[in-house]
């Protein structure tokens, strides 16, 4: 897999391509899960590109080996409290965490449907998983789609509850919030 796809930090002259492959995303892959409505009223609010991630260079883009400037997935991780959603997302919270006491934030994973089902996810995801490792977090918590359920239980992650999050247009989106401990670490009895 790693042969096929190269994994980089994004920069801000991602932002475009980044908003275009988001948008493909929630539209195509999310059909099953969420209304045209929820869908609708999620973009530019709670999916949808987070600035800080870039800035803060915790947020990863995946381009083929051989079109290395075409992204097909992005996703990140976040030293910061915020839990999901976009620049103009709710509960924006960017006070730094502890990684003694805090869970690293799994952010805004997002694959082009054109490259859907091509383990270019579980390749963000474990990505992700090693960089805050790296910066001495030893939890994972994340605000997963009803869509990215499935895999992150496969991977290790178990729903701790079911949010609905208020859309500008009025609808409400379910979200899943999500754990998992970093391996070798064991909870406490």
């Amino acid at each position: 897999m790693s042969a096929r796809f190269h994994i980089r930090t994004a920069t801000l002259d991602d932002i475009p391509q980044l908003h275009r492959l988001i948008e493909a995303s929630v539209r195509q892959l999310q059909t099953n899960e969420y209304t045209a409505e929820q869908r609708d009223g999620a973009l530019g609010h709670v999916f949808g590109v987070d600035t800080q991630l870039i800035q803060d260079e915790t947020y990863f883009v995946a381009c083929p080996a051989e079109q290395p400037e075409v992204i097909v997935g992005c996703g990140g991780w976040s030293f910061r409290k915020t839990l999901f959603g976009s620049d103009h997302g709710p509960g924006r919270v960017p006070e730094v965490l502890d990684p003694a006491v805090d869970a690293a934030k799994i952010r805004a994973i997002f694959i082009h449907p054109e490259w859907a089902r091509q383990g270019i996810g579980s390749m963000i995801l474990e990505h992700c998983e090693i960089a805050a490792q790296s910066a001495r977090f030893r939890r994972f918590e994340m605000g997963s789609t009803l869509t990215g359920v499935a895999l992150y239980a496969l991977k290790g992650y178990r729903e701790r509850e079911r949010v609905e999050v208020p859309l500008p247009n009025g609808s409400r989106l379910p979200i899943v919030h999500m754990v998992k401990l970093a391996e070798g670490v064991e909870t406490a009895s």
